[in-house]
């Protein structure tokens, strides 16, 4: 019997669930909306929000001890410095619940998953990606005008 056994294995070997860990976060980290499994996404979702709160919680006088803590655990500088410069402070007044799964209705192809966005919460990664499509279509717009001119 399994007692006391905590989290989940993922099916994956001790190092190879580190390095999902690890790069699962960096993912969330440094585009706010990642699309994987639901049991992924529910596995990995304390990590996420524990590297949240490490990057808000104390005072200046810690914080080189806990820049290197998120770097010892995530190998991405770029990934800790938007943890720090911009999602600690977006989510200073908020007390946990930085992350939200949103489940997918459709199944993964190959295997039947239930497919699931773990995302954060306050993000405007749908409204910067439709502004960029709108922006495509006007240039696109300006270039058959253009060429009706011509």
């Amino acid at each position: 019997m399994k007692h006391h056994v905590a989290g989940k294995h993922l099916n994956r070997n001790s190092a190879h669930r580190k390095a999902l860990r690890m790069n699962f976060a960096v993912s969330v980290i440094k585009h706010e909306r990642v699309s994987t499994t639901l049991a992924k996404a529910k596995a990995l979702r304390p990590f996420i929000e524990k590297m949240i709160t490490l990057a808000k919680r104390g005072d200046e006088s810690d914080k080189l001890h806990r820049i290197r803590t998120a770097v010892s655990y995530l190998q991405d500088k770029e990934a800790v410095k938007k943890l720090f410069d911009e999602l600690a402070p977006r989510f200073a007044n908020r007390a946990g619940g930085y992350t939200r799964i949103l489940r997918l209705p459709d199944a993964r192809i190959g295997d039947g998953s239930t497919r699931a966005i773990l995302e954060l919460v306050d993000n405007d990664v749908l409204e910067r990606q439709i502004k960029a499509a709108e922006e495509a279509e006007s240039v696109v717009d300006e270039d058959a005008e253009a060429e009706a001119n011509a």
